[in-house]
């Protein structure tokens, strides 16, 4: 689903009237979401009296069938949307691979938006899309306050989320990944271990600092002698990671190994120390962060913390299904996995 796709919403900061959702018609009539959506579409197994009380809830509330329930997507099925945040960035597409296989296996389908890594999009893209499905799952940077009148209501999962939230949630294990990457380096004899980092466009990190605090506190545990200026941040790209390397480089010429943000910055630092004819690993090692399959392709293969993103996507329908029935659901904390290759 494109952004076009989504502007009915408006942006992010008008406010046009709300909608009247399935959700408002079965708080009115004292029923289940999917009993309204039974009664509505005359399904079968509902008591006579419960259909009448929903449609007359109904017609009094003005309920009108969004055109994505009358088109894209079958009414008498439970509908799922997924907020990426760029379809381009190889760790998504398995994270969306399993989260369609999870709900297909439940008789679900899933609905896929993306903010284009445009952060005032967000907002918008959760309204709209909120408003055509049973539940949401998302990779969201703005906060619980700053969701709650576009969520409107509808079960919530973030995904990578290291804040509390009154949402479902499936986090990464980052500390142990990071600590696990950064002893590995040091027992491959490196000291002088520098940071690329990726910043969104108002400066903050991409993960609320997370990945940034973590390398600090485990270099400072392990008493090696890096500070903040052996951190440097770029964009989160091939790109970003060739200039990072070379700003670490020309601030720390003695710089022995690089911690990259993902797996596609470290990509580039790989390819900005071949240019610039070091040797990988023995001149300056490179571990990368998401275990993407294309680091495998590298010369040498890439070194990874490995995120298992399709269980990543399984975790969080598991997260939906609890929600949509009203069970407690503790957050769910994704392990990650040193993979050892050539580039340490």
């Amino acid at each position: 689903m494109t952004k076009q796709q989504h502007g009915a919403a408006g942006s992010a900061g008008s406010e046009p009237p709300r909608r009247v959702t399935l959700r408002d018609v079965a708080q009115a009539a004292g029923v289940s979401h999917q009993t309204v959506s039974r009664a509505i579409n005359d399904k079968g197994e509902i008591d006579p009296e419960t259909r009448r009380r929903v449609l007359d809830a109904a017609r009094e509330l003005r309920y009108r069938p969004s055109r994505f329930a009358r088109g894209l997507v079958r009414p008498d099925t439970i509908t799922v949307g997924l907020i990426v945040q760029d379809v381009v960035n190889p760790f998504y597409p398995e994270l969306m691979a399993g989260v369609i296989e999870a709900a297909e296996n439940k008789g679900w389908q899933v609905v896929v938006g993306s903010t284009q890594n445009d952060r005032d999009n967000e907002l918008a893209l959760v309204r709209s899309l909120g408003r055509q499905v049973d539940a949401l799952i998302g990779f969201l940077d703005h906060s619980d306050a700053e969701l709650a009148p576009y969520v409107e209501g509808v079960p919530l999962v973030v995904m990578d989320r290291h804040q509390k939230t009154s949402h479902g949630v499936v986090d990464i294990d980052i500390e142990t990944g990071v600590r696990h990457g950064i002893q590995h380096l040091v027992e491959r004899g490196h000291q002088k271990i520098g940071m690329i980092d990726c910043l969104r466009e108002d400066g903050q990190s991409e993960d609320g600092l997370e990945r940034r605090d973590c390398f600090l506190a485990v270099v400072e545990e392990l008493g090696l002698p890096v500070d903040q200026t052996w951190i440097v941040a770029g964009t989160e790209s091939v790109a970003g990671g060739e200039a990072g390397f070379a700003e670490l480089r020309s601030k720390h010429p003695d710089v022995s190994a690089v911690f990259a943000y993902n797996d596609v910055v470290a990509i580039g630092a790989h390819r900005a120390a071949r240019r610039l004819g070091l040797d990988v690993p023995k001149d300056c090692a490179v571990l990368g962060f998401d275990g993407l399959s294309i680091g495998e392709l590298l010369d040498p293969p890439l070194t990874t913390v490995h995120i298992d993103k399709r269980r990543m996507g399984e975790l969080a329908i598991d997260q939906v299904d609890g929600l949509l029935n009203g069970t407690p659901v503790e957050h769910a904390l994704l392990p990650t996995e040193l993979v050892v290759r050539g580039s340490t």
